[in-house]
């Protein structure tokens, strides 16, 4: 099923199939937006879509999965498709995309680094609450 934002963004849109491209395409944006490479681990992609002119990227992913980023020992669940409208330094608008805080599941919709400290990367959800954690934790690690 694919949401109404992917059709309305994927006429203009650079459009990769295959999971092996997928990754490498979604990685190189990563490394252009200045956002770190194991921000978004998904390792089954089925497709990848980027909108230059909205902004507007998405991933398709053959099932839903979860990652726990060791370092912050954070558990994170991500849909089957994830958008985002992406810009430097920033994803905002972001959807399928899951933090567990203690017994919850929080909806993460914006990711970002500021300026003024490089070093942390701040993680908000729809209601405004944000927590900013290390940029390190979520550098990609070799397996």
């Amino acid at each position: 099923m694919e949401t109404q934002q992917i059709q309305i963004n994927r006429e203009e849109a650079e459009i990769f199939n295959g999971e092996s491209i997928c990754k490498q395409k979604f990685l190189d944006l990563l490394d252009e937006i200045n956002l770190p490479k194991g921000l978004l681990p998904l390792d089954n992609l089925t497709e990848v879509g980027y909108n230059r002119t909205t902004g507007f990227v998405w991933l398709k992913q053959k099932a839903k999965t979860q990652h726990k980023f060791q370092a912050i020992g954070k558990n994170v669940s991500y849909d089957t498709e994830v958008t985002a409208f992406v810009e430097k330094k920033r994803m905002r608008r972001l959807t399928g995309v899951k933090s567990k805080e203690i017994l919850i599941w929080a909806t993460i919709s914006d990711i970002y680094i500021d300026d003024k400290d490089p070093t942390k990367i701040t993680f908000g959800n729809p209601t405004g609450i944000s927590r900013s954690l290390p940029v390190s934790a979520f550098q990609l690690q070799e397996k």
